[in-house]
């Protein structure tokens, strides 16, 4: 008999009756009429029909205290419902109290989604808000790119959640998308002393406004057969790890407690681990908090231009060896063209690293046969203006 309290844990999407959610009854009692309200986006909505799966959806005339079923209540948008929400009725003389432990999830993992084909954006967002339907730690936001066009920046909770979103997406949804390295959100300090938090490094503002970075760092237990302690200390070492502990489990197996900072492990960590332990090691984090930390944004320029698609923030230790991979990767990537293409990362005004992709030369001396030096000279100086011109309006795709 007491107020109505129920626990949102699901919601699904129905082409003909709107948003349906699933809710546990903890108190009080609901049924079809009721004005509801959701306390945590605080919406209100009339109830048309409520009942029991079995498993089909069969109408009832009352959901009470206990019991668990859905409700259809002519919500139009996925916007309006948050998974872990409570519902109660709409009471002019006092609301009942939120059911505890409901918070927003933070979304930790952030990359871009880009549709292959522009015309396909339109089609990417609606993908991406019915994935987001029954998935409520997952957010995205529209955001422009130079080199890829338009798309989305994406949240996600962890590495595991990004592959599964990746592909529902592309199994569920027929998409075809370009999808951009993975970043951590980081807590910039201002020199006002305000703290900002960025998800990309496109959203970091000037160098003379920073004060501080500031990155999260995680605890991560991994747990390996004894014979390859080795091995796993010396990649947690390299990825900036501080040792914590050791706790044996048998003769065999050993857990290995370390702090990493988590844009150490969202790369390649896990693929390393695999192939370090044959296949028997595993690892779960826990993100515990921000630290300070040495970071700068690495920019990548191709031609002189600096590509945003490519950027990333970094350790300043690590920025030399990680810019000099991305560009050894774009050297093989980027055909060559009729004029040279310089590959370069730079930290603010300082170049860092260097690749050059030669022009592709066709031998103009080739019709000159012995006689005068002059003539081969004119014949490359020809070439050379005609290279820098072609520089001058040339652009370079990059696949």
């Amino acid at each position: 008999n007491g107020k109505l309290q129920a626990l949102m844990f699901d919601a699904v999407y129905n082409d003909y009756r709107g948003v349906v959610i699933y809710v546990r009854v903890m108190h009080g009692t609901i049924k079809k009429g009721d004005d509801i309200i959701m306390l945590g986006t605080d919406k209100e909505h009339e109830v048309l029909e409520v009942g029991q799966l079995r498993p089909d959806m069969v109408a009832t005339p009352v959901l009470s205290a206990g019991e668990v079923g859905y409700v259809v209540a002519n919500i139009k948008t996925l916007a309006d419902v948050v998974v872990g929400d409570t519902v109660t009725h709409k009471d002019e003389k006092g609301r009942a109290a939120m059911l505890p432990g409901f918070k927003e999830p933070k979304p930790m993992v952030y990359c871009g989604f880009y549709p292959t084909v522009p015309s396909e954006f339109d089609n990417l967002r609606k993908a991406l808000e019915k994935v987001r339907i029954n998935d409520s730690s997952f957010t995205f936001e529209p955001e422009t790119s130079d080199a890829l066009g338009f798309g989305f920046r994406c949240g996600f909770l962890g590495l595991l959640h990004m592959e599964v979103i990746q592909q529902r997406l592309e199994r569920e949804e027929d998409m075809d998308i370009v999808q951009t390295a993975p970043s951590v959100r980081y807590k910039i300090k201002l020199t006002s002393g305000e703290m900002i938090e960025i998800h990309s490094p496109s959203d970091l503002p000037e160098g003379n406004f920073i004060e501080e970075y500031l990155e999260p760092i995680t605890r991560v237990n991994i747990v390996v057969p004894s014979e390859f302690i080795g091995a796993v200390m010396k990649i947690c070492t390299e990825r900036r790890g501080t040792y914590l502990s050791t706790d044996y489990y048998g003769k065999e197996r050993v857990m290995l407690g370390f702090r990493i900072p988590f844009s150490e492990i969202i790369f390649d960590f896990h693929d390393q681990l695999k192939s370090l332990t044959r296949g028997y090691g595993t690892m779960d984090y826990e993100v515990e908090g921000f630290e300070g930390s040495n970071l700068v944004k690495v920019r990548i320029l191709v031609s002189g231009e600096e590509v945003d698609a490519l950027s990333f923030l970094t350790h300043k230790d690590n920025s030399e060896d990680r810019g000099r991979k991305i560009l050894k990767q774009l050297r093989k990537e980027i055909p060559r063209h009729q004029f040279e293409v310089a590959l370069q990362a730079a930290i603010g005004g300082k170049f860092i690293a260097r690749e050059n992709i030669a022009a592709m030369r066709k031998d103009v001396t080739a019709k000159c046969y012995g006689g005068d030096i002059s003539r081969k000279r004119k014949l490359l100086e020809k070439q050379k203006k005609g290279k820098k011109r072609m520089r001058m309006v040339g652009s370079v795709e990059i696949p």
